[in-house]
């Protein structure tokens, strides 16, 4: 027999501790299927481990381990759950094949066989395991590619992402790494609120996450703003602080746009319109631009608000020199209840250290702030 078409032939595995029935089997089988056997429930486990088979032919009454243990071993390992089992046995009552297909074999033959019989249940069972394989495979291969495609989506959000929020970078020659600075605030005092009861059903691993990515988009209304007064290097007066405030609505509208084009509902958006538009309200209701009030603020703007305020008073400003921590820490307490979400702050304190460490990670260099000055007003005199 050639060694292709060998290949292609079902193996076919006989347990039985009889010689002759084996002898038997063998015969039958091995003109159309290529055929192993065993002579103990043992040792059909370990042929069936040993390489692939397509079908087992299984007696029940072995010495030391009977045919339903074999069985259920076979049935309880990922490895051989799927072999099809055939009993095959000169036990013939009712109850003996319902406790076999109990164990889980899919057909039950008494002996003595008759080889037609025998022949015609082991190509039908095959065939069924075909059909079963391909199917298992076309569904593995659908969920590969569900998850590649997923992650493309994924890949192509985080970096349409970096993009936009370069280009609002590129506008405020302040900002460093503001945003990457607040997205990892807003990440850690989540996952803190989270390990609350209270906070647990709201700040989920996954909306975690779609906050953590909706942060950079916090301020990307001031694409919007006039360079007289988004780059103006002292204070605001009243009538440009009116204008200034307006990015939130600007960043909230242009969110809301993109997502009424897409034409579905994506969460991702959903949380940066939140935050775009309430991340400069305030707990007592003073805040911007439309003067919620406490829990009215959703959650994620509450959030945003702290990590904001905090990275402005530890950054180093064209107007100021960084504010040491303690005294930031210091400010955020005394907004408490008033200018931001208290059990916030009190989370916010708990943090303090690994807030810090952002801070120190993500610090702006002298060349980091050199380069944006001499973007926006030309090269450093000497």
């Amino acid at each position: 027999m050639a060694e292709e078409e060998m290949q292609h032939k079902a193996t076919i595995l006989v347990v039985d501790d009889t010689p002759d029935n084996l002898t038997l089997m063998v015969e039958l089988l091995r003109d159309r299927y290529r055929v192993k056997v065993a002579n103990s429930g043992e040792r059909a486990l370990k042929v069936a481990h040993s390489a692939p088979v397509d079908l087992i032919l299984l007696d029940i009454m072995m010495p030391e381990m009977d045919g339903y243990e074999v069985c259920r071993r076979l049935k309880g390992d990922a490895a051989t759950e799927n072999v099809p089992v055939i009993f095959l046995t000169a036990r013939s009552t009712v109850e003996d094949e319902q406790r076999g297909l109990e164990a889980g074999a899919v057909d039950y033959i008494t002996k003595p066989i008759s080889p037609p019989i025998v022949l015609a249940r082991v190509r039908t069972h095959l065939a069924l395991k075909a059909a079963a394989d391909y199917l298992r495979d076309k569904s593995a291969f659908l969920e590969a590619e569900v998850q590649k495609r997923t992650a493309e989506l994924v890949a192509i959000q985080d970096t349409t992402i970096q993009i936009v929020t370069s280009l609002a970078e590129s506008r405020d020659p302040e900002t460093g790494n503001h945003i990457r600075r607040t997205q990892h605030y807003v990440q850690a005092l989540a996952e803190k609120l989270s390990e609350d009861a209270r906070w647990a059903a709201e700040l989920t691993p996954q909306k975690i996450s779609t906050m953590y990515k909706s942060a950079p988009l916090h301020d990307i209304g001031k694409v919007g703003i006039p360079d007289s007064i988004l780059l103006k290097p002292g204070k605001l007066t009243r009538e440009e602080f009116e204008v200034m405030k307006r990015h939130t609505l600007i960043g909230h509208e242009a969110i809301a746009r993109a997502e009424q084009q897409l034409g579905i509902h994506v969460e991702f958006l959903e949380t940066a319109k939140e935050i775009a538009l309430s991340h400069h309200e305030k707990w007592d209701g003073t805040g911007y631009p439309r003067g919620l009030k406490g829990r009215e603020i959703p959650l994620a703007g509450r959030i945003m608000a702290l990590a904001d305020v905090y990275d402005a008073l530890v950054s180093r400003r064209v107007y100021k020199e960084p504010m040491p921590h303690e005294k930031a820490i210091a400010i955020l307490i005394e907004g408490r209840g008033t200018h931001f979400d208290a059990e916030l702050v009190d989370a916010f304190v708990e943090l303090q250290e690994r807030m810090r460490g952002i801070v120190e990670r993500y610090r702006d260099t002298e060349t980091d702030l050199a380069a944006k000055l001499e973007m926006f007003a030309g090269p450093l005199p000497a």
